[in-house]
């Protein structure tokens, strides 16, 4: 699986988030470029990024950073 995700810093939130099955590789591609582009010209400063793995679970336990809170990552280190 392939995970789109936009990501804003400065709250610590994610603000898009989107699967794609293996076989549209290409389609999350262009749809992450087309984001990139579209933040650009609005001038949002966000983080977007095209993550690989083999399911959502997997993709939450190798990027928590995206999806808990500072004072949870401390917790669990």
């Amino acid at each position: 699986m392939l995970f789109l995700i936009e990501y804003d810093r400065g709250r610590g939130d994610i603000v898009t988030f989107r699967s794609f099955p293996d076989s549209e590789r290409e389609a999350a591609g262009n749809s992450r470029l087309e984001l990139e582009l579209e933040l650009s010209r609005q001038g949002q400063e966000r983080e977007v990024v095209l993550l690989e793995a083999a399911s959502e679970e997997a993709l939450r336990l190798t990027h928590r950073r995206y999806f808990e809170n500072l004072s949870e990552l401390v917790k669990a280190s």
